[in-house]
């Protein structure tokens, strides 16, 4: 006599759950939104900032406002070196209403802490930039800081 129950072929894999697919996915798209840092500005001036062999990092990147001074990247304008601040060219008189503006997006608590860097090209002349720091005294942006990259140290 045989047994009750018949086999029918042979055991197949099991198929795989997609369950949980549409999860990964999710995870995996919010992992990429937070970690990718997007360029808050399209450079419009030249800058080839200088070396130094004593740098710090800033600690709070949203605390700080750049203000870039090189020769326009568009040949029409010319060779003199341009102010830009944010996306578009600026003048001089241009940058105390600039930073009020900035200090405008923050809380009145975190204004004592915001800094002003300059990104300013190596071949810039010195004048220009002391304008620029003249005009940041008139609306007490006293904190400033001057962007480089991290140079070699000779001994």
């Amino acid at each position: 006599m045989g047994s009750k129950f018949k086999k029918e072929g042979g055991r197949g894999e099991p198929a795989i759950s997609t369950a949980s697919l549409p999860d990964i996915v999710f995870i995996l798209l919010f992992f990429f939104m937070v970690t990718t840092v997007m360029r808050e500005v399209d450079l419009k001036v030249k800058v080839v900032v200088p070396s130094a062999t004593e740098i710090q990092k800033f600690k709070n990147k949203s605390l700080v406002t750049y203000i870039y001074i090189g020769s326009p990247t568009d040949e029409k304008l010319g060779t003199s070196a341009r102010i830009q601040l944010g996306d578009a060219y600026a003048e001089v008189q241009d940058v105390g209403a600039y930073i009020e503006t900035r200090r405008g997006e923050h809380d009145e608590a975190e204004v004592p802490l915001l800094i002003t860097a300059f990104k300013v090209d190596r071949s810039t002349k010195m004048g220009i930039v002391t304008e620029v720091k003249q005009e940041l005294r008139k609306v007490s942006a006293l904190k400033i800081s001057y962007s480089s990259v991290e140079g070699i140290t000779f001994k």
